[in-house]
């Protein structure tokens, strides 16, 4: 293993070609025409090969003027954008269709527009010329400014009334919107479309929008915050726009207390992760239904203008100006320094364009730390490209060593690890070190979205269960998140002990959070902390990626047995993101407020089937199978079995037909979803149970542990071993059992609190043995007992329950020509006979010898008749000697080493 010794100051761009049919900024895209339109990047915008962020005010409408357009005259109209521009200002939002000299001037000066297409939302639209009304409006929308390169995007409505959407019912109403998306698509495909919602209709969706529009007034600062965190998780992998935010100087607050409010708002619309916002309003002027407005004071300028021709400015434009400047990065602190972590084997396809990303990353003080875990194929060339990066290379030790490899050689105080496969967003880092220094959290996590490349394959992966996602208990906190995108703090990391070398395909990430949540510590999000990772865009590697899940899974329900199901899958307390994909059942529950009033309508969304999960899984086709094995002995259960058989496959086809409709569509789409639907738990399943069962086998370690002399077993039990001790009582023993078993590679589940027993160590497929301990106190010392029960595993138990129910279904049946399906459960009984006898010894053998290097001195069965101090009476024997036990003095840590070598 070689680490680079120096880091170069500066970074040379030219180190980074980037592949040919990759854009700019790295991810591979469908080919599209060069324009200077704004184009949708993930959660965020961009503008040629800028990432862009909305800096916004609404302007208007306004008292018609000389031709009729609800502007002032396109003197005062230009002084008026001019002045915003200054202000910072990149985007106006209008409330009506502009004139061509409107979109002219914006273009002119290098501002946006966004475009609110007016049609009677107040009406019900059940109502034909309603219907007719709203489509038309949109088709002149497109024609007339659509196709605009001044024009960022229409909007197809404006708070639409809570009380018209509860009357009409949501899933009409969104399906009304989609339609309308589609007449301004239909003529102006490159045109962005979005609708403004609010929180009275918080319910209420469209997915054929582009970004996700939210108007929202909440002027205490936190619940603003707390607040735009929610929409995030609504707004899921669109990007997030305030679409007006504002304070009245009327009535709510004075121009100093504006101007205050709007500098915190715009702060935390940044901070939080949005694409920007629209400052409600530029300007006091405001005219509406034929009346202009003069109680309601939102602006930043006065209507009046003053000599020079400039709208007289509040403070609140100043402040507003002064967060323009500094956005998106608005934060006042001290970022610390951060370790990007990279891990790779065989990555050499995706390498070069995820260190590309890296080098774009605007932040002020981070290195990246590339681990090669052994890769075979051009990895090395590529990285000589990046000579700023600090280069690892290591023998093949799996993700879990490569991980900790970097976490060692770390120089920053938090480490970020991602994956070679993933391309980051230039603020990545600086969304993550703001909401991990800003919170108690120790860990914190960030969305991993796909990139389109353009295949329909891939994105039939992508509606497929199984991909890495993030597990949310609230807005903030996350249960999990994927390994792909996660931060820590170095410090908590190591507290934990980095992470289990165990895990090296998968796994890894899941155990290491669990490990520290248990320890205390807590997992945040941060909604705008964005990575690209692609994803397995065959149906080959995403099934190859679907058994090293189950594998992963199967190991990790023996080290943390209590966060799994009896069937061997994960439970979550928090909602998975993305569980829409599955098979959905009932309906979505809202909350409206009493009579349809509340201002803040929440949705609850209906979960993914539990139950319809359980038929689709492994172990519903293997009852299958088992079911059609029994048609044997009665001919009618053949056709229960083909029922049983064809269920999941219907499931899945309901799941494909639920799945939303991919970016790149085919003929096969929805029967590939359907066909992964079905694949992905047999695939996954079949994998977790086939590492549970090679891994219940006493591995040659364990095998290894024989006592010379009798065990000390209790007078007349001997499932019961004594060890006394004057210094350590039970739980010194049960650490050193349990030291013991990893050191033998067995797969143990100790206590979690809810258990009977100490300890569960699996010693085969068929048996398993549970300890339990108590201590005695005495005056001159303490006695531990030690129980140890061996009892059929789960494995043993289905199989017994089986060839039960087959072999009275054979004596029933055909009696009496099936008189020897009687020897079905006996051998089955044989079988559990033998392995309880093959497993006892050994697992005698490894406590005994956790005992001698414990400290604990054995007690034979006639040691304690009658003795209240049986360490008295106890015959020691030295280490030495080989038979286990131990010398009254102390003996050395190497001595006692050799007494279990030779005990073995």
């Amino acid at each position: 293993m070689s680490v680079s010794e120096a880091e170069p100051a500066v970074r040379d761009p030219a180190a980074s070609a980037i592949i040919s049919e990759r854009s700019a900024t790295g991810r591979k895209r469908v080919a599209e025409p060069v324009t200077n339109r704004v184009r949708l990047d993930g959660k965020f915008f961009r503008l040629g090969d800028a990432k862009w962020y909305i800096k916004g005010f609404t302007y208007g409408p306004f008292e018609p003027n000389a031709d009729g357009d609800p502007l002032p005259d396109p003197e005062q109209t230009r002084r008026d954008f001019v002045q915003m521009r200054d202000g910072g200002a990149n985007c106006v939002r209008v409330y009506h269709i502009p004139p061509g000299w409107l979109m002219a001037l914006a273009d002119e000066l290098g501002m946006k527009l966004l475009v609110d297409v007016a049609w009677p939302k107040n009406q019900a639209i059940s109502d034909r010329e309603v219907v007719e009304s709203a489509k038309a409006s949109m088709r002149e929308a497109a024609e007339r400014c659509g196709n605009h390169p001044a024009v960022f995007a229409l909007s197809i409505a404006n708070e639409i009334p809570a009380d018209m959407v509860r009357f009409m019912r949501a899933k009409r109403i969104s399906a009304f919107l989609d339609d309308l998306v589609a007449e301004v698509k239909a003529i102006a495909p490159a045109c962005l479309v979005t609708f403004a919602n609010f929180p009275s209709t918080e319910y209420l969706t469209s997915d054929a929008i582009d970004f996700v529009t939210y108007n929202v007034y909440l002027h205490e600062p936190e619940t603003f915050r707390r607040y735009l965190a929610r929409l995030q998780h609504i707004a899921g992998e669109k990007p997030l726009v305030l679409g007006e935010y504002g304070v009245d100087t009327f009535r709510e607050a004075d121009e100093q207390e504006q101007a205050d409010r709007l500098g915190q708002q715009l702060a935390a619309m940044y901070e939080e992760g949005l694409a920007g916002g629209f400052v409600f309003a530029f300007t006091d002027d405001w005219f509406t239904h034929g009346y202009r407005v003069d109680d309601w004071l939102f602006g930043c300028t006065r209507a009046e203008v003053g000599e020079d021709g400039k709208r007289i400015e509040k403070p609140a434009f100043a402040a507003v100006a002064d967060a323009f400047r500094r956005a998106p990065q608005t934060a006042d602190i001290e970022l610390p320094k951060i370790s990007v972590i990279v891990c790779s084997y065989n990555g050499a396809s995706t390498v070069e364009s995820c260190l590309a990303s890296m080098e774009r990353i605007n932040y002020p003080d981070y290195e990246v730390v590339f681990v090669d875990d052994g890769s075979t194929d051009h990895t090395q060339d590529i990285l000589a490209k990046f000579p700023w990066v600090r280069n690892i290379k290591q023998t093949n030790k799996g993700l879990s060593v490569a991980r900790n490899v970097g976490m060692e050689a770390a120089e920053g105080e938090i480490i970020v690890y991602t994956d070679s496969d993933c391309e980051a967003d230039e603020d990545w880092l600086y969304q993550i070190a703001l909401h991990l220094t800003r919170s108690d959290h120790v860990g914190i996590g960030g969305p991993n979205l796909i990139p389109d490349e353009g295949s329909w394959v891939a994105d039939c992966v992508g509606l497929s269960p199984g991909g890495p996602t993030h597990v949310m208990i609230d807005d903030r906190t996350a249960e999990h998140v994927p390994g792909c995108n996660m931060a820590f703090y170095r410090w908590a990391a190591l507290d934990v002990g980095g992470f289990d070398s165990q895990f090296r395909k998968a796994g890894d990430d899941v155990d290491f959070i669990w490990r520290l949540q248990n320890a205390g510590g807590s997992i945040g999000f941060a909604s705008a902390a964005q990575v690209w990772h692609y994803r397995r865009n065959s149906i080959e590697a995403y099934l190859k990626q679907q058994r090293g899940y189950g594998e992963a899974e199967a190991l990790l329900k023996f080290k943390h047995p209590d966060r799994f199901n009896t069937l061997g899958s994960a439970h979550w307390r928090g909602r998975i993101y993305g569980a829409d994909i599955g098979v959905r059942v009932g309906k979505d529950v809202i909350y409206h407020g009493v009579w349809g009033t509340g201002l803040f309508q929440t949705i609850y969304r209906r979960p993914v089937s539990l139950v319809a999960q359980l038929l689709q899984s492994v172990e519903w086709h293997l009852l299958t199978a088992f079911v059609f094995l029994l048609s044997a002995a009665f001919l009618p259960l053949v056709y229960v079995a083909l029922g049983m058989f064809c269920v999941p496959i219907v499931l899945a086809i309901v799941a494909a037909w639920q799945a939303p409709r991919p970016q790149h569509a085919s003929i096969w789409t929805k029967p590939l979803i359907a066909y992964l639907h079905w694949r992905q738990p047999i695939t996954r399943g079949a994998a977790r149970y086939t590492v549970r069962l090679k891994e219940k086998e006493l591995t040659q370690e364990a095998r290894a542990h024989r006592r010379v002399q009798k065990f000390p077993f209790a007078p007349g039990d001997r499932r019961v071993l004594q060890y006394w001790s004057t210094e350590h009582d039970r739980h010194v023993l049960l650490e050193r059992i349990a030291a013991e078993g990893r050191k033998a590679r067995l797969k143990m589940r100790v206590d979690s609190g809810w258990a009977g027993w100490d300890m569960e160590i699996y010693g085969s497929r068929y048996v398993k043995v549970q300890l339990t301990s108590v201590t005695e106190h005495h005056a001159a010392g303490m006695l531990t007992r030690l129980r140890m029960d061996i009892r059929p595993s789960g494995f043993g138990k289905v199989l017994f329950a089986g060839s039960l129910v087959l072999s009275a279904l054979l004596l029933l049946l055909l009696w009496p020509f099936s008189r020897p399906a009687v020897l079905i459960p006996l051998t089955w009984w044989a079988l559990f006979l033998f392995n309880k006898w093959k497993v006892r010894g050994p697992i005698l053998g490894m406590v005994d010898t956790a005992a001698m290097k414990a400290g604990f001195w054995p007690v034979d069965e006639d040691a304690r008749k009658d003795d209240p101090e049986p360490a008295m009476r106890a015959e020691p024997i030295s280490p030495s000697a080989g038979a286990g036990g131990f010398d009254k003095t102390s003996p050395s840590d190497a001595e006692l080493a050799r007494g279990g070598e030779a005990g073995s």
